[in-house]
């Protein structure tokens, strides 16, 4: 289930209920009253939760799950176990943020509060700046400083000796300790999931929350986006520059450097100690073994080996791009000799 301090739980609701909602059709006709209480992926969900397949990567988990019911295409009815109600839909992914949505709902300030909920809870020696605010049930540890206009969202938990800078927002958050985030840093902003619907694109919800650890160090208008369900966690000690984006689900490190305009796309692994360049980009779903480099501008589409510095666009070991570059330099120069 998603973290209660951050998200309420709007069910139970039935198979019927889920139907009406997502307007599937369900394969076995003895199940509308089967009560689901949570939306999940297909790994983690348990009999109380509705789950759905796309890719047929993944009917291996489909097969194993635990889930009380799934949307999928009528091509895959008979991969789902006799203990998972099948939803029958020919757009799985749409049905299942529609049923995400019915179930589930971000907790948002309370606008008729004061601006420090009186149920937030801060330690003796918290500097509050005007103009903060802070929302009901967040935690804040001894010694922190929020700078004027910074806002901690509900059941947000921020350590001791961080600081927070001017108009940062930390929502969905765990932070450790001596945290820096500056300013106009979004923490915890729903990460990039869309799909397409029967009326178009629709929002897919984002059900995680965002981690980072002690002495992580955030820049000036970077971007952390939560997960998807799963968490974005950014290890001990990873320094970020300004204007980086990391998306939802990505797994940072200890002690990771990125510079300037770094964008690491979702479900990214990169391992301890690991430096990008300027400008450096990693497409979804790859991993970045230890102390690996990215040099400025590198576009990376497969999977690093730890030690390794890859750098161009499409990224590969630096010195077969540089022999490259090399070679295209001086096969042009070449060229402009021949011209008459």
């Amino acid at each position: 289930m998603p973290d209660p301090r951050f998200y309420l739980s709007l069910g139970p609701l039935s198979v019927g209920d889920l139907v009406r909602v997502t307007g599937a059709v369900p394969a076995r006709s003895d199940a509308s009253d089967l009560s689901i209480v949570g939306a999940a992926p297909l790994d983690r969900a348990g009999p109380a939760d509705i789950a759905f397949l796309t890719d047929r990567k993944l009917l291996a988990a489909l097969r194993s799950t635990g889930a009380g019911a799934c949307f999928v295409q009528d091509a895959h009815v008979a991969e789902v176990p006799a203990t998972c109600v099948a939803l029958v839909t020919p757009r799985p992914q749409a049905a299942w943020a529609m049923a995400a949505a019915a179930l589930h709902a971000p907790r948002g300030h309370d606008y008729g509060a004061t601006n420090i909920h009186p149920d937030a809870d801060l330690e003796d020696g918290v500097l509050v700046a005007p103009n903060v605010t802070i929302g009901a049930g967040a935690k804040i540890g001894r010694g922190t400083r929020l700078a004027p206009g910074a806002v901690v969202g509900p059941g947000v938990a921020i350590g001791r000796d961080c600081e927070i800078g001017p108009n940062a927002t930390v929502t969905f958050a765990l932070l450790g300790d001596r945290v820096r985030v500056y300013a106009g840093v979004r923490i915890g902003e729903a990460g990039f999931g869309a799909t397409g619907a029967a009326g178009g694109v629709i929002d897919v919800p984002q059900l995680g929350r965002v981690i980072l650890q002690d002495g992580v160090t955030i820049g000036a208008n970077s971007c952390i986006d939560r997960g998807a369900f799963d968490d974005t966690v950014l290890g001990e000690n990873t320094k970020l520059d300004n204007m980086v984006h990391i998306a939802h689900n990505v797994r940072v490190g200890r002690n990771c450097v990125m510079a300037g305009f770094t964008g690491i796309s979702g479900s990214v692994t990169i391992g301890d100690g690991c430096a990008f360049g300027g400008r450096a980009g990693v497409a979804d779903h790859v991993t970045i073994g230890d102390g690996a480099q990215v040099a400025a501008g590198g576009g990376v589409f497969r999977d690093i080996p730890a030690g390794e510095t890859w750098g161009g666009t499409p990224a590969q070991p630096i010195r077969n791009w540089l022999r490259e570059t090399a070679m295209l330099s001086r096969m042009a120069k070449e060229k402009k000799k021949d011209r008459p």
